[in-house]
Parts: structure tokens; C-alpha cells; sequence
């Protein structure tokens, strides 16, 4: 193809997520363009430019896609989202496949996102109440009747939550509302099961629909330690899960096209985060971007044309209809020393493309320096197997993750293990019974 006739794509974003999109953006024709705080060596060894800008920052996108002829973008992470740079760029005739402020409310403001679910009759929304004093929110924790979930309003990567009578005390929920000082806060029954995630891709009204993943937050083996943003997960060679059926899942898909029916504006991913209980899936969040790692589990086998469907968005034409490959997936990360409370950075990263074997490798936050490459503070990377079963694609997790060591990093070596998989099934079963 004509370079004048290649798409020409600015993917906005550095993270784990970003580097799935780009892998997937760079398996077509289109030329690939990225911008973001920081430089991911995974990313920048994709894409035919690079520029270093703040991704909130919604002008400086704009330059950047004007000055390389963007002629689509994807805008990975929720941050940028939130600051409009969707906005900025359609405004500006580069169409964003993500949602718009208004529509990324929806993950952004969370105390929005209840009453929306409410004012819109979405099935699954649980019993919540919204705070802007904390004594107040304090009075509600010692009153309510059951154990909650205890949400900041607006974002926090996913480590801002707490959950009485799993995480914490009562007692040390009221001391963290205080010692954290939020503007807003949301108190939501505890809903007990399986959480899992169900990603659609949305425009025009389409709504195309992924394999369920299950994600792990806690920190240490066994579910232990604080939440983190993402330890890893797994995804089956069939859209469900192991202990999820398939009405259960087709209940879940059909909250996920309410959400979109109640948002016709929508563009974008539209990222649902269930719990399923005894009475079925019930709604944890929703979050108006690719999961991560969530997206490492579904990029890597989705056969369908990923910039076809950023095309089709744009054209206002159907999106096509995703095909997957029957595979198995399972992502874990590896994490610096120490992580999330008091990690180490500085750690030589000895695994590469070449060396993960049959596994892909993904890149989130390292220190790409002239002698190696280096961890931060934060998720380091991901090691995604794929096979025709969860166990078989754990082994090429877990493979990966042996080449790389344990020199200064850790990560969760029970994701996807039969032992594992097999307590998630268990736990449901015993719920249903």
C-alpha cells in the first residue's frame, strides 16, 4: 500500500495495555505513531514515531497528532480521559476511538456511575450511598447491616478500595476514610462470589463483545496483601470462565448493552466488572478503557482485524463481528521488589522478546537506559501465555517467568494454576448450592 493511503494511528499512552494495542495496531498496515509521560521500549520498538507529552494534557496531543497526520487514535489509559484529550482530538478531526469526557463519567466519577445505573434501570447495580462528609460516611460504616465496600469517587489505578470483613476492619475503614481526606467517597454493599471482566468494543451503537477474564488484584499468593493494579489473569479457550456458565455470561453481556443503550454516544472499550454471586452477575464498575492486564489477555487472540474495527468506528459503518482463537490465556506480571507498599526500583530486566520463549512479552514501566533496561517503582511486565487450556498456557507463563528471574522482582506464581482455578470453581459451587 501507498504510504499516502496507510492509516496513520497515534496511540496515546506508555503502559502494559498501550503495548498490547500497539502489537495489535502494528500487525496491519497502518502506520503507528505514540505519545506518552514516559518512553515504553516495547512501544517505541513498534511505532514509526515517538514523542514524549504529557498524555492529560489535551493540546499536546493535539500537536503531536496534527504534526504526524494522525488519521485515527487510540487513547489507552483513564487519565487522559478524564482531562477530555478525546474531545480535543475529535474536535480537532483525528477521531479517538474512546469514549468523550462526558461518556468516560462513567469510570471516572464513580458516584456518577451509581445513579446513572439507577436513573437507567441497569440490571446488577447494588445497594450503595454517596458521602462528601466523612464523619457521615463514617456513621453510615458503623450503621450499615453487612460489610461494605469502601470507593474514593474519583480514580485511584485501582488500589483505592476497601472491603470490610475481607480486607479490613470496620474500625480501619473509618481510620482510612479520615487519614485520606477524599472530597467524595462511595459506600456499597459487599457483594461475596467469582469477580470476573467482560470487555466490549463499542460504536455506532455496535457493541462486540470479548472473552470473560478473571483479573487478581491482592497483592501476594493465595489472594493475600493489599490490592495492587493487576498481579495477572487468565482468560478460557471459550468465552466464559470455569466457574461461569454460559447463561450467566450472556447475563453479563446483556447489563454491558444496557449501559451502552442508556450512553448512544459511546465509542470506544467499554470495560464491565462483575461480580458473580448466587443470584447472578452483579456490577463491581465499569471502566471506559481496556483493562490491564486485561487487554494482554484478549489482544493476543482476537483474529480479527484490530484497525479494522478502528476504521469501521470511524466510517460509521457496523464494526465487524470479533473472531478469537480457541486459546487460553494467562498473564502474570512481574513486579519490582517490594511492590505496591514500598517497592524497589533499579533491577536489571533480563527477559526480552527473544528470550520469553513462546510467550509474548509486554512492557508497562521500566527505565529504558543506554546499558540495559531497568525496573520502577510500579508493574515492571507481563509475560502472556497462550494454549488449548488454561494450565497448558500457564506453563508458558510460568517459563517466561523463570527466564526472567527473581533478581530484585516477584510476581504472583499461582495465576492460572489448576490449584487456583480450581478454588474459583469451588467457591461458586458452594455459593450456588
Amino acid at each position: 500500500m501507498d504510504d499516502t493511503e496507510r492509516e496513520r494511528v497515534l496511540l496515546v499512552g506508555g503502559g502494559g495495555r498501550e503495548h498490547a494495542i500497539a502489537r495489535a495496531i502494528a500487525e496491519s498496515d497502518a502506520a503507528l505513531f505514540a505519545c506518552a509521560s514516559n518512553r515504553n521500549p516495547g512501544i517505541t520498538s513498534l511505532a514509526d514515531g515517538f514523542e514524549p507529552v504529557d498524555e492529560t494534557d489535551p493540546d499536546a496531543v493535539v500537536a503531536y497528532a496534527e504534526s504526524v497526520n494522525a488519521t485515527l487514535a487510540v487513547v489507552g489509559p483513564e487519565t487522559p480521559l478524564a482531562a477530555g484529550v478525546t474531545d480535543a482530538l475529535d474536535a480537532a478531526g483525528v477521531y479517538a476511538f474512546a469514549p468523550r469526557q462526558a461518556e468516560a463519567r462513567i469510570e471516572t466519577d464513580k458516584s456518577f456511575q451509581r445513579s446513572f445505573l439507577d436513573e437507567h434501570g441497569i440490571a446488577g447495580n447494588p445497594d450503595y450511598a454517596v458521602f462528601e462528609a466523612t464523619d457521615e460516611a463514617c456513621a453510615y460504616i458503623d450503621e450499615y447491616d453487612g460489610d461494605l465496600a469502601v470507593k474514593p469517587a474519583g480514580l485511584t489505578g485501582g488500589k483505592g478500595v476497601r472491603v470490610t470483613g475481607e480486607q479490613v476492619t470496620k474500625a480501619e475503614a473509618k481510620r482510612y476514610l479520615r487519614d485520606s481526606d477524599y472530597d467524595r467517597v462511595v459506600l456499597e454493599e459487599r457483594l461475596v462470589g467469582e469477580e470476573f471482566t467482560l470487555q466490549a468494543l463499542v460504536a455506532n451503537g455496535d457493541v462486540r463483545l470479548t472473552p470473560a477474564i478473571q483479573d487478581h488484584k491482592r497483592a501476594y499468593e493465595g489472594d493475600e496483601g493489599p490490592n495492587t493494579g493487576g498481579m495477572g489473569s487468565y482468560s478460557d479457550a471459550t468465552r466464559t470462565l470455569p466457574f461461569m456458565n454460559e447463561t450467566e455470561y450472556a447475563a453479563a453481556a446483556d447489563i454491558v448493552e444496557s449501559v451502552v443503550d442508556a450512553l448512544p454516544d459511546y465509542k470506544g472499550i467499554l470495560y464491565g466488572q462483575f461480580m458473580l454471586t448466587s443470584d447472578g452477575p452483579k456490577i463491581v464498575e465499569f471502566n471506559a478503557r481496556f483493562g490491564d492486564p486485561e487487554a494482554m489477555n484478549t489482544l493476543p487472540v482476537l483474529e480479527t482485524s484490530f484497525l479494522d474495527v478502528l476504521t469501521a468506528a470511524r466510517d460509521g459503518e457496523p464494526l465487524p463481528e470479533l473472531d478469537f482463537a480457541d486459546r487460553a490465556t494467562v498473564c502474570k506480571y512481574a513486579v519490582p521488589a517490594g511492590y505496591p507498599t514500598d517497592p524497589e526500583s533499579g533491577a536489571l530486566v533480563t527477559v526480552d522478546a527473544d528470550s520469553a520463549g513462546d510467550a509474548r512479552l509486554f512492557y508497562s514501566s521500566v527505565d529504558a537506559r543506554a546499558d540495559g533496561i531497568y525496573t520502577t517503582t510500579s508493574r515492571s511486565f507481563a509475560v502472556v501465555g497462550t494454549g488449548e487450556t488454561i494450565a497448558d498456557a500457564e506453563t508458558v507463563a510460568e517459563r517466561a517467568l523463570q527466564q526472567a528471574g527473581d533478581d530484585g522482582l516477584r510476581a504472583r506464581h499461582d495465576i492460572g494454576t489448576a490449584a487456583l482455578v480450581q478454588r474459583r470453581i469451588d467457591h461458586m459451587t458452594a455459593l450456588r448450592e
